[in-house]
């Protein structure tokens, strides 16, 4: 059958800022604070549309090989985000979980993101997932590690609660901007049946007709799950 109109879960790679402000002539850093504007607005246009969940890549594992002028760049843009937008975040009701090895980040940080989930924890308006060092393939280690050193058995249900998305749906659609089209170590294992849309539109630019058009292009997939589909009954 067609998939419901509004996806539950909807994540994305949110791409392009270098290239943004490289065409510009603009520094790398402007490009990342036009990015937080988009996550801003995007994360707006998804609660007024229904999403109970947004999950967005914000930084990789192997993003820690960029120079460190950048990553103190970012580093600096997560804690003007967290302080700018935490305390309406929360009076919205809305619920912010962090994903991803955080022992790398910086010690303040840690303590921010850490506050913010404690603050938020029982909203019930929606859900704001921030990947942060965060890498699929190193997530299903820690999960298998964690698992053996309990002596747990290792099933499905088990080891998708041991990965840090635990108790968090799967994803009904991702997007991915800036015209890639590939997962860079994403939810290898949560997007097993996720939909893909790729927009050439690079994610400083993504606005409210970028979403509401992967979105309708969500609307006309028939999702399978390995079944039948209607066309082939």
């Amino acid at each position: 059958m067609k998939s419901p109109a509004i996806p539950r879960h909807i994540a994305i790679i949110m791409d392009g800022n270098g290239r943004w402000a490289a065409a510009r002539g603009m520094p790398r850093a402007l490009g990342h604070r036009q990015g937080m504007e988009a996550l801003k607005r995007t994360l707006k246009a998804v609660c007024e549309r229904g999403v109970e969940i947004l999950t967005v890549y914000a930084f990789s594992a192997e993003n820690w090989d960029r120079p460190e002028s950048e990553i103190s760049d970012l580093m600096e843009l997560l804690r003007l985000y967290i302080r700018a937008e935490l305390a309406e975040l929360h009076r919205d009701g809305v619920r912010l979980r962090f994903i991803g090895d955080h022992a790398r980040l910086p010690e303040d940080v840690q303590t921010m993101i850490a506050e913010a989930a404690r603050l938020t924890a029982q909203n019930t308006a929606g859900t704001l997932v921030i990947a942060l060092s965060y890498g699929s393939r190193q997530e299903i280690i820690r999960a298998v590690q964690r698992l053996a050193g309990q002596g747990m058995p290792i099933t499905e249900e088990s080891f998708a609660g041991a990965l840090d998305t635990a108790g968090i749906p799967d994803p009904d659609l991702l997007i991915r901007t800036s015209g890639e089209m590939r997962l860079s170590n994403f939810l290898l294992w949560q997007t097993a049946y996720t939909e893909f849309v790729f927009t050439d539109t690079l994610w400083p630019d993504f606005g409210v007709k970028d979403l509401d058009a992967a979105i309708q292009a969500y609307q006309q997939r028939e999702r399978r799950y390995g079944k039948l589909g209607q066309l082939a009954r």
